[in-house]
């Protein structure tokens, strides 16, 4: 037993047995930091297209879509943008941004009850229509 223990012989069935369990950690990581930027991203795109739709004195609904899709031109995966916006001053600009990203475990998923789609979300931002 002392001669097994202290042989390199142990050596291979370690790294055998760790490096699958190595990979899923990283991968994980790695969907996680997906799933992770793209939330900031949309989160950042409403805010910034709720502001601007704010502060818009004709158009507001247009405003927060264009702005709101700008910012969302340097995110990863994918993004939908849904505006209500009420034209009067204090009236409320609401912007929506739906975003998903590939789910890298989607195979793995249905072995511990989830579903096998891709990572989705939802940034929620609203502001008051500014005006006089």
């Amino acid at each position: 037993m002392r001669r097994w223990l202290a042989g390199r012989r142990g050596d291979m069935v370690e790294g055998a047995l760790t490096f699958p369990l190595m990979a899923l950690v990283t991968l994980a990581l790695v969907n996680l930091a997906l799933a992770g930027f793209s939330a900031t991203t949309a989160n950042h795109a409403a805010g910034y297209g709720a502001r601007a739709g704010s502060v818009a004195q004709v158009d507001p609904a247009g405003r927060a879509l264009e702005a709101a899709q700008q910012a969302l031109q340097s995110g990863i995966g994918d993004y939908a943008v849904r505006v209500a916006a009420d034209t009067y001053p204090g009236g409320v600009v609401r912007v929506e941004v739906d975003w998903a990203v590939p789910n890298f475990y989607g195979s793995l998923m249905p072995l511990f009850g989830a579903s096998s789609g891709p990572l989705k979300g939802t940034a929620v931002s609203a502001f008051r229509k500014e005006g006089w």
